[in-house]
């Protein structure tokens, strides 16, 4: 636990899940930024205060009881479980999707109708960043605030690009702590075009798995949104096969191709995508329902990896794990997915995983199966089988 210092008090902040032993804070010097300029320029919150992209929750928290109305918007299950328990220790009341003054949406949920204060934090995804600046477009007015920030290798002349060409012109501040403030004056004159996202494409015609040809959605901010990433594309070759009735998890689903081709080509399994983003998980649904059969069921899940699964309710799990929390590389993520489908797998299940080669995710596997077996290789990716082979 952290404690960020600002005009308006101290909070102890932390990321999502809580780890002691986690040294990433859950702000940064954009966040700090962003807030000490809101002070320094006695900026008007009386109004609807719309916060995108906030990773941890720390903007929201520290603005939730000085402003009129706070609403955070997310693409981020864990995200979200930050700013609720950031905001439960500020003293904030918690009531679901709304907590005292603060609204918590998701990227899918319709946005607010007027926005009198836009605060963006800039995400990695370009793309995100777009659809989002699109969807908000209408709720911003002549005089709407506009902020963004971001650290300096995070904000680029594409990122400029955007806010000037959907929301009008746009110029940036001088860098303190290697963070940039943006500052854009609404133009409501300004026609933007149509929101190109989400997007659509066909598998090539030698991808495996029995995809081939089949259209994905991607909503924006999804990994390769405009293609088979050649990590899925290597996976589809190997995946396990004459699964039966087993039931299936596609852990970090992202689109859903990995699940599609289970459920293509294994008609009696069952299929559970879950992913911890809003946007992944709502891609996974719309590629499988435009190419599964008519009435094939299947189950989409936001969360935490799987911590929404029972224990021993599920037969295999096929993971495809990130290595980045935001700008940090880190090996947690695929540690926790590993120790979860571990929990949720019957005894003689097994997890299936494709990785980097230099990732040694077989050292991992290991520690928290006892085994490991290679699958296939290439120079770049592995595919490796864990079995859970008892009770630990």
């Amino acid at each position: 636990m952290n404690r960020l210092t600002t005009s308006w008090g101290e909070f102890e902040l932390t990321r999502f899940p809580e780890d002691p032993r986690d040294t990433l804070r859950a702000w940064d010097a954009a966040d700090e930024y962003l807030l000490r300029h809101l002070h320094e320029t006695d900026q008007d919150l009386s109004g609807t205060v719309a916060v995108v992209g906030d990773r941890w929750g720390a903007l929201t928290t520290v603005l939730a009881e000085s402003a009129g109305g706070v609403v955070q918007i997310t693409d981020s299950h864990l995200g979200r479980q930050a700013t609720l328990a950031n905001l439960a220790r500020a003293g904030v009341p918690d009531d679901g999707a709304v907590s005292g003054a603060v609204r918590l949406l998701t990227t899918q949920d319709a946005p607010p109708e007027r926005i009198d204060v836009l605060l963006v934090r800039v995400p990695k995804s370009l793309a995100l960043l777009e659809d989002q600046l699109h969807r908000l477009a209408p709720a911003v007015h002549e005089g709407t605030v506009v902020l963004g920030t971001g650290m300096v290798k995070e904000i680029h002349t594409s990122t400029l690009t955007l806010f000037e060409r959907i929301l009008g012109p746009t110029r940036t501040s001088l860098a303190v702590k290697k963070a940039r403030l943006i500052h854009t004056t609404p133009d409501p004159a300004l026609r933007p075009g149509p929101n190109p996202w989400p997007y659509r494409y066909e598998l090539p015609a030698d991808a495996a798995g029995g995809v081939a040809g089949r259209t994905v959605t991607n909503h924006a901010g999804v990994f390769c949104a405009d293609r088979l990433d050649i990590g899925t594309r290597f996976f589809l070759q190997h995946l396990p096969e004459d699964l039966g009735d087993a039931r299936v998890v596609d852990l970090g689903c992202g689109n859903g191709v990995v699940g599609l081709a289970v459920a293509l080509r294994e008609p009696d399994a069952e299929l559970v995508f879950t992913d911890e983003s809003y946007q992944a998980v709502a891609s996974a649904e719309e590629t499988f329902r435009g190419n599964a059969e008519a009435g094939r069921k299947a189950e989409f899940l936001v969360g935490d990896g799987v911590a929404e699964l029972l224990p021993e309710s599920v037969d295999v799990v096929l993971n495809n794990p990130p290595f980045h929390s935001h700008q940090a590389t880190t090996d947690r993520t695929a540690r926790r997915m590993f120790s979860g489908a571990r929990r949720i797998l019957r005894p003689g299940g097994e997890l299936w995983v494709v990785g980097n080669r230099h990732l040694g995710y077989h050292a991992t596997l290991r520690r928290v199966f006892g085994n490991c077996e290679l699958v296939a290789s290439d120079p770049k990716f592995v595919v490796l089988r864990a079995v859970k082979r008892s009770r630990r």
